[in-house]
């Protein structure tokens, strides 16, 4: 099994595609990590005063 296949590999056992879609999403995952991450450290330092 792959775990990241090409666009112009055939075949059907993989994971992840290597597009522009899956770039993107894989992106805007991570922000939204960050920002999560970020809001609960804020909110912890807000909430120890």
């Amino acid at each position: 099994m792959k775990f990241i296949k090409d666009k112009e590999e055939r075949r059907r056992d993989y994971i992840f595609q290597k597009d522009r879609l899956t770039k993107n999403t894989a992106k805007f995952v991570a922000v939204t990590l960050i920002v999560l991450v970020c809001a609960v450290a804020v909110s912890g330092i807000y909430f120890e005063i």
